[in-house]
């Protein structure tokens, strides 16, 4: 009996040992795993790259940092980053931050940064300062996103001319055509009102088109424009991505999507999974940053 419980023991000794704890996994379209080195090799190619996120995803913001590093010495320092996660009218700031004018804590007083800016971005941004490279900030300011939620797209006509160098040249053009957004507006309800409904997806298009035209007013010739921006916002080839595509079709861009898994061997999901150019699966039970 005593050598029994002795071979049970062992048995689950050696189970739970060649358990193996996966953090993340990347896919290519076709759905073959794709090493991170052969990730950057390819991700070199490309003009523009869309690195979706989870916002308060600790290890997705994590290969974010890691991957542009990479990134950084395939290309000899051929990168320009940008992110959502900024705002046109606080481009000075952060420039005075990456110029070594302004100190962390100025940056944090004038600029309105995220609540997981400290965690999350300012590894990147510190990333950018230390190499002396571009950090675009691409999104609308947020207030004119919200202006545009409540009084709709026209309101933005009576903004003036300074204000409407932040945002994207209007008029911006709103379709349903874009992948997502009739997502957006079956999650609206079929009782909402229709102009609050499109009032909603329009300040959705005013972020995507205004990162869309800041992607495309810096990116540089050989340089590769890497964009941090919430997965929705490049998901299934749309918002951002979609627009950049509709004002240059000839740029060669990735999308890098991210979706969450509980699956212990993080395999490809069968369920809710429409793939891009590049896809990371990482666990559903992920430490969180907020």
């Amino acid at each position: 009996m005593k050598n029994i419980f002795v071979s049970i023991l062992l048995i689950m000794f050696c189970a739970l040992n060649a358990q193996n704890f996966r953090a993340y996994r990347f896919y290519d379209k076709e759905g073959k795993e794709i090493e991170t080195e052969r990730l950057v090799k390819e991700l070199a190619n490309y003009d523009v790259i869309f690195f979706g996120e989870n916002h308060n995803s600790s290890i997705n913001h994590w290969l974010q940092l890691k991957v542009t590093e990479a990134l950084y010495q395939k290309k000899n320092g051929q990168i320009i980053l940008g992110a959502e996660m900024f705002e046109r009218d606080n481009q000075a700031k952060l420039n005075d931050y990456l110029n070594g004018k302004f100190d962390a804590k100025t940056l944090k007083d004038s600029a309105r940064l995220w609540n997981n800016y400290a965690t999350d971005y300012k590894p990147l941004v510190d990333f950018a300062k230390e190499k002396k490279l571009g950090f675009i900030a691409t999104n609308i300011p947020r207030r004119y996103a919200s202006q545009t939620a409540k009084e709709g797209l026209e309101s933005l006509n009576k903004l003036s001319a300074k204000e409407k160098t932040y945002i994207a040249q209007l008029p911006i053009k709103v379709s349903l055509d874009t992948p997502g957004y009739p997502e957006m507006k079956k999650m609206m309800g079929d009782h909402a009102e229709g102009t609050k409904v499109m009032n909603f997806i329009s300040a959705q298009a005013t972020k995507d088109a205004t990162m869309a035209e800041s992607i495309l007013k810096n990116i540089q010739p050989g340089k590769t424009f890497i964009h941090y921006n919430g997965n929705y916002h490049s998901k299934e080839f749309g918002g951002t991505y979609w627009y950049v595509k509709q004002k240059n079709p000839n740029l060669k861009m990735a999308v890098i999507s991210v979706f969450e898994s509980d699956d212990p061997e993080l395999k490809v999901p069968g369920k809710d999974y429409i793939p891009t150019d590049f896809n990371l699966i990482i666990p559903a039970d992920m430490t969180k940053t907020f």
